[in-house]
């Protein structure tokens, strides 16, 4: 039995070039699933997952790295994605969520379900960074994916400007901290307004700069929020209700399986 020829893509063919080949192997259906809000303190997490459409319709001007992009280049890319691609999902955890699961399970089951909402099933998948198994059909981790293949960074795009509004909904409820400047990741600003407010129920309590400034230091990093944490004026969410909310061409999403909790914990750059 004959093996196939190896395909082999170089980075500087360009960030369609790795869907191309793909689709030219018979996988017509490509999606790209990506995360923003890892390393943020405050503000929900949220995954989403694209498949574009083969050929010219599919190239989208000005597609990149949300984290290159502008906030206005950002807000015309996500409408480009949303027109035209074949299927999109976008999927929100809360924060309280990644305190209680862990920050990389509910990043992994996030991924996981915007992939499952996509009315076009891929035929294969590439996220950024981290594999995602139970997919049901081959996938790639891809290093940099949202640099490197054109689904994965639509994905992107559409997980950024989607937190990015839901952290300048909070900044209304929550003026204090700054959310809608720094979207909730750890800046000098966001540091120093920790430190004269205390968290409010929307901050991370299993982060460690959190967690120090409401005095639960001398608890692991992993604990649960404290009862009764953020008892501000309850806040209506449109973009929540129920705990974990995937947002997919209309579906609802699928419920959680039950996770254990994970010891990952990062850092937070803009």
């Amino acid at each position: 039995m004959l093996t196939p020829p190896r395909t082999v893509v170089r980075r500087e063919a360009g960030l369609y070039a790795l869907e191309r080949a793909l689709q030219r192997r018979g996988f017509r259906h490509v999606a790209g699933a990506d995360e923003a809000g890892r390393g943020a303190c405050a503000g929900p997490l949220v995954a989403a997952a694209a498949v574009l459409p083969e050929g010219r319709r599919g190239e989208i001007d000005g597609l990149a790295d949300s984290k290159l992009l502008t906030p206005a280049s950002r807000e015309r890319v996500y409408a480009e994605v949303v027109d035209r691609a074949l299927a999109y999902a976008v999927v929100v955890i809360p924060a309280e969520e990644v305190d209680a699961r862990g920050l990389h399970v509910c990043n992994l089951a996030a991924m996981r379900r915007a992939l499952a909402s996509l009315t076009t099933r891929p035929e294969y998948v590439l996220t950024d960074g981290f594999g995602v198994d139970g997919l049901g059909v081959p996938g790639l981790a891809v290093w940099k994916g949202d640099r490197v293949a054109a689904c994965v960074a639509a994905a992107s795009v559409l997980a950024k400007v989607t937190r990015d509004r839901i952290m300048v909904e909070l900044d209304g409820v929550f003026p204090a901290y700054g959310f809608a400047e720094h979207k909730g990741y750890i800046t000098p600003e966001h540091s120093s307004a920790l430190r004269e407010h205390g968290p409010c129920r929307e901050h991370r309590f299993s982060y460690v700069n959190v967690a120090t400034v409401s005095g639960r230091d001398g608890r692991p990093p992993r604990s649960r929020r404290p009862a009764g944490a953020g008892a501000d004026e309850p806040m209506e969410r449109s973009w929540a209700s129920g705990g974990t909310v995937g947002v997919a061409l209309g579906e609802q999403p699928r419920p959680p399986a039950p996770v254990g909790e994970d010891v990952v914990m990062e850092g937070g750059v803009r």
